[in-house]
Order: structure tokens, then sequence, then C-alpha cells
């Protein structure tokens, strides 16, 4: 038996070449390899990825919807896509919620006084001051009558384990919905242990949602380390009392704007595949990791294309979209404007600056088949998913998908203060590009034809 053990792996394995070779149907021709090939190399050597990244990141920095930051943003990416020669090359009008976060203070009163670190939650509303105990839960099943006249501690960890993407989501539906859910019982106020699994003392912010019908209360994010101090402190039967100063409020809607810019089809120009991410941040840090690194990808994905000449069958388009932090404004908007043209995919780049480990993607069975076809060469593996703003083109019934990067070290800084350009490691993030621009490149010219 030792002795056929090779053997009988070499005959698996190709039974196992069979078979992707009859998933996969028709090959790409020579060209289309090459092609492949040669936008891959480029990619991984891309001097220019890290500097536009880093004019993004340093230059314009944070870039909350409806700020002059994101306007200045803007004006940057459609002056950039124009200097890559692209056709299409345009704005259009975003309606985009305004809110601004105001000056922030939370101490403890008792058991001893202390100042602690936080960051309001976008879309909060604020307080001249709100002074009362705190009550610690670690589920909303735990609210109560008891917390009337308190402010609440949603003390719930992240896992650390890893993808971080598939523990996030756990954590974070305490964040968007614990205001509302503890205002129903008679909470003055919301506190959230930030969503992350490893902490240096920084808060992580993230949106909040207020639900019709119940009061709207403050809402704010605090270090892991603070939160895991105050609920020791409560288990052990000590009464932490605080007080909580938000300036935060929210004006008028503005107008924004997508950002567009095309290369059109050879043979089927009516056919599109969209590439992108959100121009915007939140208002701390330099948004380097989300979505800069995202929104760069797919800048120079595009223009790798068309500086080695490279001319797609259908169209590729770049849609860099307005307002996804704070309510999805931008790929709605996209959604209502185009969604009747015929898109053959999206995918969108938005889990920060890391090597790329699988795509996710949401289709019916022949859109990934059709998916399966075109990724096969890229050498990135397909699993569930998508991706936030392309979410509302599925209601169009178009194949979405998402690239998922090892994010690991991106959820330590993720809308934080520490999401800054130094964080970006730049082999990792021109491998993200490398894949980025490679499966672009295939669903525009995969030859069997689109579902």
């Amino acid at each position: 038996m030792i002795m056929l053990r090779p053997l009988l792996q070499r005959v698996a394995l190709l039974l196992v070449i069979t078979t992707l070779a009859c998933v996969a149907g028709p090959a790409a021709g020579a060209d289309d390899d090459a092609a492949l090939a040669a936008l891959q190399r480029a990619a991984l050597t891309d001097e220019l990825y890290m500097q536009r990244l880093e004019v993004l990141s340093d230059d314009v920095g944070a870039r909350l919807a409806g700020s002059p930051a994101l306007a200045r943003a803007t004006e940057w990416a459609e002056r950039t896509l124009r200097e890559d020669g692209h056709v299409n090359v345009r704005r259009e009008p975003v309606a985009v919620p305004v809110w601004v976060r105001g000056e922030e203070r939370l101490e403890v009163l008792a058991p001893a006084w202390r100042p602690l670190a936080v960051l309001a939650l976008g879309g909060t509303v604020g307080t001249s001051g709100v002074e009362a105990p705190v009550v610690v839960v670690s589920s909303f099943e735990e609210l109560s009558p008891a917390v009337a006249g308190k402010i609440v501690l949603f003390n719930v960890p992240m896992s650390a384990a890893l993808p971080a993407i598939e523990q996030y989501g756990a954590a974070a539906r305490y964040r968007a919905d614990g205001a509302a859910q503890a205002a129903g019982h008679g909470a003055l106020a919301v506190l959230v242990r930030s969503v992350a699994a490893r902490s240096l003392a920084t808060p992580h912010t993230g949106g909040v949602v207020y639900r019709p019908g119940v009061p709207r209360i403050p809402a704010a994010a605090i270090t892991v380390e603070d939160a895991g101090w105050i609920a020791r402190l409560a288990a052990r039967g000590i009464e932490v009392r605080v007080r909580l100063e938000l300036g935060a409020h929210s004006l008028s809607d503005a107008i924004s704007h997508n950002v567009l810019a095309e290369i059109a089809g050879a043979e089927r120009p009516d056919e599109i595949v969209v590439v992108g991410g959100h121009l915007d941040s939140w208002d701390v840090g330099q948004g380097a990791h989300d979505d800069g690194a995202g929104i760069v990808q797919a800048i120079e994905a595009m223009r790798l294309i068309r500086r080695l000449g490279l001319q797609p069958r259908r169209t590729i388009r770049a849609v860099l979209f307005a307002n996804e932090e704070y309510g999805l404004s931008g790929g709605k908007a996209y959604a209502a404007a185009h969604g009747g043209e015929r898109h053959v995919a999206a995918l969108e780049t938005d889990l920060g600056g890391g090597r790329p480990r699988r795509w996710g993607a949401t289709g019916t069975p022949e859109q990934l088949a059709f998916l399966a076809r075109a990724a096969a060469p890229v050498g990135v593996p397909v699993g569930a998913g998508g991706g936030a703003d392309i979410s509302p083109l599925g209601e169009h019934g178009v194949l979405l998908i998402g690239l998922y990067p090892e994010d690991g070290p991106y959820f330590e800084v993720h809308h934080t203060h520490a999401d800054t350009f130094d964080k970006i490691v730049p082999d990792e993030a021109r491998a993200g590009l490398a894949a980025v621009v490679g499966l672009v490149w295939r669903l525009a010219n995969e030859p069997t034809g689109a579902p």
C-alpha cells in the first residue's frame, strides 16, 4: 500500500483537475491568459497604489458623509480618473445625512473619579450631560425595567477567532440596536464595548439605529479595557456612576456624489462589470483601510487595464460610492439610477488592505457557476458573501462579489483614530489589487457568456 500511495494520489489529482475542467467550461484563449498574467504582475509592483492611497489618507483624511473632506475626496477621485484617461467620468448626485460629532466627554464619578476614552456612535443624539449609575448587561435578554433611569453598558466581547468578519456581526448588533433596545426599558443612555477582539485602549465608533416610537437616547463606544473594568467592578457589587456629555447633532441632508468612470467594452458594451468601494469614512483616523485601500484598488485596477492597452469585451465601470458608513446612500442611489442596466456582476472591496483570502458571492446557481469559471485562473477561492454598497443591486438580480482579505489587523483599527496610512502593508494591499484586477478582467472577458 505504501508503494501505491503516490500513484493513487496522482490519479486522484487527475480526477480533480478533470472535474474542474468540466465545471469551468471552455478555457479562455492564450491572449486572455497572457493579459491576466500581465495585469497581475503589474499590480504586484504598482508604485502608484501606495502613492495615491497616501494622498487620500494624508491630504484628504477622514471624510464623513456631508463633510467638506468628502467633497475634497470626490474632487480628487474624479480628477484622478480623468487623468487616467477613462471615459464617461462623472459625478452623480446623492442626498446624504449630515451628522456632526461635536465635543465628547465621559468620566467616572464613583467609586473614584476617572476620565474614559469615548467615541459617540454615528447618528447619535447629543446630551449636555447625563449622569447615572451604570447597569452592565451582556445580551438584550438581560434588559428589564431595572435599567430605567440608568446608563446601560453592553459588555459583549467580539470573538478573537479568525476570520474576524465572521465574528463581527454578533458583537456589532449591540452597537447598532443597543440604544433602541435599552430605551424601550427606560434607560437614559447607552455605552457599548468597542467591537474589536484586540485593543490598545482605542474606542471604535460605528452607526446607531433608532427605531420609530422609541425614545432616542445618547449612545457612545468605550474601549474594550474600560468596558471590562466596569464589568468587573459591577460583578463585585460596586456601583459605577458616570457622566456622559455629547455634542453630537444632525443637520439637514446635503448633496454628495458617487463618482463613476468606464472602460468601454469592445464586443458587449451594454454588459457592465462594476468594481468599487466607498469613498466616505468615519470622521476619525484617515479611513486608510476603511475604505481607502479598496477605493484605490478600484482606481488602480482600471488604470492598469488601460495602461496595458487592454480592451475588455464588456464595459468595466468603476463606482466610488458616497456614504456607506451612515446609511448606504450611495449604493441605494446607484441602484435606483442604474439598476435597470445589464450588470453582469458587481465587485466591491471594503474589508481593508490585507492579503486576499477568498471572494464572497451571492447569486443564482448559474451566476455562481459563471463566477467560478471566471475566478479559477485568478487563484482566489470563492465562498458565500457580498458587499454593502453593492447590496441594493441584488434586488435587481445582479451577481454580488466582495473581496474577503485576511482581516485580523483590520478590525483592530476599524472605525478608530488608528485607521491611518502607516497601518497599510504595501505587499499585502498590492496582492489584493492583483486579485481585484484579475477578477474584473476575467468577468469582463469570460467567453462563455453571462447568465
